[in-house]
């Protein structure tokens, strides 16, 4: 089904557009009917899509990173304002943005993958692997990286976790791709969406861990930041939170601001 976003839209920011903001402008118009999104009344920035008076643009400051991501989206899942996803490609610069097709594959996508300048590892639970190679440890992989002159591009499967493991099972050119698996017992801090297992994450969450994983810290330390400034956006725009507050959100500006 084709849907748009029915909350009214500010004028763009002024920043420059990366993978996701021209996802969701090719989204937007293939829309035939409105899109009923939580806060669909509310005036929002079309960069960020959060509300004016907390408007992130203007903090957002990309990261140098060695690392390159790939976010294979299911069909409504850019238009989402509690979308995390678009935080990775708001501070990685190698960030790329697909919808997924479960009949037509993009083929954009499909060359990405098969690019030599690139070694794509999936990011997904190592339960679910059929034939593939699984990686619970990086540590091994950055050496052979190095060797082989490869920048890693990392698959983000976007979307609820039924949506995700479905992106998985129906398509076969991702089943082949090593997988990187994370054996982590941390509790979600995505109080957005709580999944339904509790160690579920965020999108932005999980390529944090990525980042961690082929040791750029401070990399990752900035996405989560970036992610607590977000979530907290959020949740002050939501009439019946009562714990997300202005005061917070400048805390949070501020240290974003300081890396």
């Amino acid at each position: 089904m084709s849907v748009e976003v029915a909350f009214k839209v500010m004028p763009h920011a002024q920043t420059e557009l990366h993978a996701v903001h021209r996802l969701f402008d090719y989204r937007q118009s293939l829309a035939t009917k409105p899109y009923a999104s939580r806060g669909m009344k509310v005036s929002r920035c079309r960069r960020c899509l959060l509300p004016e008076k907390v408007c992130t643009c203007a903090w957002r400051k990309p990261c140098q990173s060695q690392a390159a991501f790939a976010l294979v989206m299911y069909d409504a899942e850019v238009l989402k304002p509690s979308n995390s996803g678009r935080l990775i490609a708001d501070l990685i610069p190698d960030t790329h943005a697909f919808l997924w097709s479960r009949t037509q594959p993009d083929q954009q996508l499909i060359a990405l993958l098969s690019d030599d300048r690139y070694q794509p590892y999936l990011v997904f639970p190592g339960e679910y692997a059929q034939q593939q190679r699984v990686i619970n440890d990086f540590t091994d992989e950055v050496p052979l990286l190095h060797r082989n002159h490869k920048t890693p591009l990392f698959v983000l499967l976007d979307g609820c976790w039924r949506e995700a493991v479905k992106m998985f099972r129906k398509s076969p050119y991702l089943q082949h791709l090593p997988m990187l698996s994370f054996q982590s017992d941390m509790l979600a801090n995505y109080r957005l969406r709580k999944g339904k297992r509790d160690f579920q994450l965020g999108t932005a969450e999980v390529a944090s861990l990525v980042l961690q994983a082929f040791g750029e810290t401070a990399n990752a330390e900035a996405l989560a930041a970036w992610f607590d400034l977000f979530v907290e956006c959020t949740l002050w725009s939501r009439s019946q939170n009562k714990w997300a507050s202005l005061e917070r959100i400048d805390e949070l500006r501020q240290r974003v601001a300081q890396r």
